[in-house]
């Protein structure tokens, strides 16, 4: 994923993003999409659509919390107060995991199966670039960034490499190894 800061002295339209509810599905004990992009000051609704429970926590600076146990057809919500990168996983069900990166502009976008990204209606300026994937780091400032300039005849911003890597095994909510606590219909 990518986002663009306005270099200083550049203007931003950052100030004028309507704040937004996004979401993120809990479906046959996977978190759709796996991955989510948002400007800082967004809501996230957890919908629970499957017929059991979850308990959705994330012990991540990106933004702390614990939805607790909630029953299938209900949801919770999350406002992301600030930029950080948040792994998120259910406390019930292990394989469960996906990450939101809240970051501080409305001009972001998540790569294209190709790998390639489009942003719309970026301003004439100077940017900061930011890449970031799953294993380069659990903050924002771990992530490449690279000078450049948008202009009328200027819209490629270039080919870059970024390394990746799955998210590992994780603990549960209290730190520990996953271990059946619960009834099977769980």
């Amino acid at each position: 994923m990518l986002w663009l800061t306005p270099v200083e002295g550049s203007s931003s339209k950052a100030s004028r993003v309507p704040l937004k509810h996004y979401q993120i599905i809990q479906t046959n004990k996977q978190f759709q999409p796996h991955i989510l992009v948002i400007p800082v000051g967004s809501i996230v609704d957890f919908p629970n659509l499957d017929p059991f429970f979850h308990n959705v926590f994330s012990l991540f600076n990106g933004r702390r919390f614990d939805l607790g146990l909630y029953e299938g057809g209900t949801s919770r919500s999350v406002h992301f107060d600030r930029p950080g990168v948040s792994f998120v996983f259910c406390d019930i069900h292990p394989e469960m995991s996906a990450v939101i990166v809240s970051v501080p502009t409305p001009d972001f976008a998540i790569s294209a199966p190709d790998g390639s990204f489009l942003i719309h209606n970026i301003e004439t300026g100077a940017y900061d670039l930011h890449l970031w994937t799953i294993g380069s780091g659990d903050n924002l400032s771990s992530a490449q960034v690279h000078r450049v300039t948008v202009g009328p005849f200027n819209t490629d911003l270039g080919s870059y490499t970024v390394q990746s890597s799955p998210l590992g095994p994780h603990k549960n909510k209290f730190g520990k190894d996953y271990t059946l606590q619960r009834p099977q219909q769980y």
